[in-house]
């Protein structure tokens, strides 16, 4: 399967609280749409109406009949079955909803549903930052490669997602990747996104410069605070990017002690990177104690910022030498620096996402046959 060139088409939706935006996407790019129509998140049945209507537009201007929908729902959920269970955003879906045998009654064709964490995930690791990465160390010379990514998602919360050799990994109860719920290191037993988000942002902000939160600029003006191409508080600016850094790397270090992989960050917050990625970095490379006071590295891996040329370019070379066969006048080449980087999304994750709902369903269709 290669997603690409692929002539399926694939029904995608993209759904919010407020409005659905229905796309068909075929080769990996959209070919009509998108449909927008209003979610109705309090009356489930005018938001399954405008689901089946969404739908029903985009396929009455195809030629043929789409191959799958696909597409990422606001959870919890039982994604596998297709169970929706929103009282979030979507509130009319709380107590059990079975969207994916609805739609497929509906339209006799596969549905597939995914959490955007994962969908985002998969985008990057078959289209974005680690077939970029991989392709690096290729033209480095290096005999390192990437299987493995965490993703993670900073805007109005902090999502995550993980792709094990090129597979989503979504846990036995749809549940794998949540991270905003990990343990805040600087929250006071609370949880990460409490500090990993646009209102930890704001709150930190507005507690570093002596103001009410309601009074905090949005966080795109504090970034520009910070980096001087605003009048403000430029500390405090600075402060609160470092302290959504802290939490985020700390939250990533416990993440990445189990996938050994690759991580990338996406959301409405990857434009801040300049002034919150080095703060993830330290806290990565950081120390973590034993009970009788010694520091040891909070990793095993080294972590790198692939975003900073310096650290790039280090990423790439690592310590690559050869060794020889005994008993052969072969060698082979060996790095012995083990090592992780960390950098932003290559696609955005509204693109990424979309790549990862239209790829998830070629490859389910093909594993079908």
């Amino acid at each position: 399967m290669n997603w690409q060139t692929d002539q399926r088409v694939v029904l995608t939706l993209d759904a919010g609280g407020t409005n659905f935006a229905f796309s068909a996407v075929q080769g990996g790019r959209q070919i009509a749409g998108p449909v927008v129509l209003p979610a109705e998140p309090n009356d489930l049945e005018k938001s399954l109406a405008n689901m089946a209507a969404g739908f029903q537009q985009l396929i009455d201007g195809l030629d043929g009949t789409p191959a799958a929908i696909s597409f990422a729902f606001p959870g919890p959920a039982d994604y596998p079955r297709g169970i929706i269970d929103n009282g979030g955003n979507l509130p009319a879906y709380a107590g059990g909803v079975p969207l994916g045998a609805i739609l497929a009654d509906r339209f006799q064709i596969p549905v597939y549903m995914n959490n955007d964490g994962d969908l985002f995930a998969y985008g990057e690791a078959i289209a974005g930052l680690l077939p970029k990465i991989n392709k690096l160390l290729e033209e480095a010379g290096s005999p390192k490669r990437y299987r493995n990514l965490f993703a993670v998602t900073l805007g109005t919360g902090f999502g995550g997602g993980i792709v094990r050799n090129s597979e989503l990994f979504i846990g036995d109860n749809s549940n794998a990747g949540e991270i905003w719920l990990m343990r805040n290191k600087l929250g006071n037993d609370a949880f990460a996104e409490e500090g990993a988000s646009i209102r930890a942002v704001q709150g930190a902000y507005a507690e570093a410069a002596g103001i009410a939160p309601p009074d905090a600029p949005s966080p795109k003006e504090i970034f520009d605070i910070g980096t001087g191409a605003a009048p403000g508080d430029a500390a405090a600016a600075k402060k609160a990017f470092e302290t959504l850094g802290v939490t985020v790397g700390d939250a990533l270090a416990n993440a990445l002690t189990l996938i050994d992989g690759l991580a990338v960050i996406g959301g409405g917050l990857t434009g801040a990177a300049p002034l919150f990625m080095p703060s993830i970095i330290n806290e990565l490379n950081g120390t973590i104690a034993k009970y009788n006071g010694e520091r040891i590295p909070r990793l095993a891996q080294r972590a790198f910022n692939l975003e900073d040329p310096e650290q790039l370019a280090a990423f790439l070379k690592g310590e690559t030498k050869e060794i020889a066969i005994p008993g052969s006048d072969r060698t082979v080449a060996y790095d012995p620096l083990k090592r992780i980087g960390v950098g932003i999304s290559e696609l955005g994750a509204n693109a990424a996402t979309s790549i990862g709902a239209y790829a998830f369903a070629l490859q389910q269709l093909d594993l079908a046959n």
